[in-house]
């Protein structure tokens, strides 16, 4: 899949979300529904991914998720 098709693609996931859920909720139901339309989409994904930060001479496993 090209980057603009691939692209393409994820928005599209991202908006059909919106349009049924409308705004207000929590984020955490919308990155589950996004979750669930980027599955039906074929679209590879992963959810939270830790992302490790150094504080001072400690790296910290989960400093972030992104």
């Amino acid at each position: 899949m090209e980057f603009d098709e691939l692209s393409r693609s994820v928005i599209g996931c991202a908006l059909e979300v919106h349009r049924s859920l409308r705004p207000a909720l929590l984020e955490s139901t919308y990155r589950q529904c996004l979750a669930c339309e980027l599955s039906h989409a074929g679209i590879p994904f992963q959810v939270e991914v830790p992302l490790p930060v150094r504080y001072k001479d400690v790296l910290l496993d989960r400093g972030y998720r992104i």
